[in-house]
């Protein structure tokens, strides 16, 4: 057991907040765990499933916790903050699961003046939400990613990396701006991307829905997964890492743009140097452990 961490609260028991509850669990038996979420439904859930020790207000969940980890999507990070002001203690570590770093830092430390704060973001997750999709596998072999600013305490950085080590991630600091700016690049432009395509297939005059479902092919079906994703999250993920997102779409347009050119001079030339490159990037996913190899990239059939 983490000796630095031997009482967790969870705010927010989604996908993300509940997987975390499970791991620790499983890893951090002797650990006290306590939990919160807004609403009264998933609370309820949360407590029949055994999630934690669920609490009616999120001050009483953080109440003695020595590290206190926000799950709730990033437009909500203000307001959360607020409900756990008064149940902090001194020593109390307090973190987060979102997807943007460098606005909900700066939240964080407006609203809780003087708590020690370590930002965080495990770069894992499912379409699927709410506390009966989370698992205590989700984090093996995944990367989270710590961003303290350069007030944060060393001691808390290494107590918030050795917890997320024993829950099975792979753990590496990285400043919060350039944090936005990578996941703007691996993550939030293919949501992007995956988002508009669905809608546009969705929205064709002469293709039907029946057609759209019935002959969608493999990276039709990877997109429809993405776009699946939690739309909450999502919308606010996009509106709290806008400059960075701004940044990587202009980007995109410039190389779609470029492609586009590309097939209507017929340049195949071009285009299979385009495909060589990005396939060499799959197979550095796949080597790096971040995916599989498997046929039909590990899907069940059917």
């Amino acid at each position: 057991m983490n000796d630095a961490v031997q009482s967790v609260a969870i705010v927010g028991l989604g996908l993300i907040g509940s997987s975390i509850a499970r791991a620790v669990r499983a890893r951090l038996p002797e650990a006290r765990l306590t939990g919160f979420d807004g609403d009264p439904a998933i609370r309820a859930r949360a407590a029949e499933l055994g999630l934690a020790d669920m609490m009616e207000t999120a001050a009483a969940a953080v109440a003695g916790a020595d590290l206190v980890i926000l799950c709730v999507p990033v437009g909500a990070m203000a307001a959360a903050a607020d409900s756990i002001a008064g149940g902090l203690g001194p020593d109390t570590i307090v973190s987060d699961v979102g997807s943007s770093k460098a606005a909900v830092g700066e939240t964080l430390r407006e609203r809780l003046p003087g708590a020690r704060i370590v930002p965080a973001h495990p770069v894992a997750g499912t379409e699927n939400s709410g506390p009966d999709a989370g698992f205590a596998e989700l984090f093996q072999g995944r990367w989270c990613i710590l961003t303290p600013d350069e007030q944060a305490d060393p001691g808390d950085v290494a107590s918030l990396s050795a917890f997320w080590t024993t829950l099975g991630a792979r753990v590496e600091v990285m400043e919060a701006r350039h944090h936005d700016l990578v996941l703007a690049v691996t993550s939030h432009l293919p949501h992007l991307i995956a988002f508009t395509i669905v809608g546009t297939a969705s929205d064709l005059e002469r293709v039907t829905e029946s057609e759209v479902i019935k002959y969608s092919a493999g990276g039709f079906r990877d997109f429809t997964r993405i776009a699946a994703s939690n739309p909450t999250m999502w919308r606010d993920v996009f509106l709290s890492n806008k400059a960075a997102v701004r940044e990587i779409l202009a980007r995109f347009k410039d190389d779609l743009a470029f492609l586009e050119r590309a097939i209507e001079a017929d340049d195949g030339a071009t285009l299979f140097d385009l495909f060589s490159r990005t396939a060499a990037i799959r197979r550095g996913i796949v080597q790096q452990g971040q995916d599989v190899a498997k046929p039909d990239f590990g899907r069940s059939p059917g």
